[in-house]
């Protein structure tokens, strides 16, 4: 089964193609990676022959910033659908995979420290992690964030 029109996403809202329009720029747009780039992403390449191998539905991994051209040329040549979302200066978060888990993560908040306990129960679900603990950690991260709601809420009331 061919999958004729799924999105690629970007940090940058504007930039969105199908994979018709991919096919056409990956001979412009390879980037070949030198030799300490190839070193800095090899578990970046590992993530992806484990999708490509169906092991995995969504991957999430942190790389350097100075990758990101590299990293985005990968994706796009192997028609992998993807989200990039910068962590700092130094940093991004690239999510890539199944077109539905990359619909659902472009939901989330772009720092992974302020989404809901529901929306980490939910990529923590579509990473692979384990169920139970996912269950486990749901309830923990929800004690914290009623903690920090009711926080701010008696913060607000004091400056009211």
């Amino acid at each position: 089964m061919q999958i004729k029109s799924v999105n690629f996403y970007n940090t940058n809202s504007a930039y969105v193609c199908n994979f018709k329009e991919a096919a056409s720029k990956k001979e412009q747009k390879y980037i070949k990676p030198d030799m300490l780039q190839i070193n800095d992403l090899r578990v970046f390449y590992h993530h992806i022959y484990e999708y490509k191998k169906g092991l995995r539905n969504l991957v999430l991994t942190t790389e350097k910033a100075a990758n990101k051209d590299v990293i985005e040329s990968r994706l796009q040549r192997e028609e992998i659908p993807y989200l990039i979302n910068d962590v700092n200066n130094k940093n991004i978060n690239v999510f890539f995979g199944n077109p539905d888990c990359i619909r659902v993560v472009k939901t989330f908040d772009k720092k992974l420290d302020k989404i809901t306990p529901e929306q980490d129960f939910m990529l923590g679900i579509m990473l692979g992690y384990d169920k139970i603990l996912q269950c486990r950690r749901y309830f923990t991260m929800c004690d914290k964030y009623n903690k920090r709601v009711e926080h701010e809420k008696r913060k607000l009331n004091l400056y009211s």
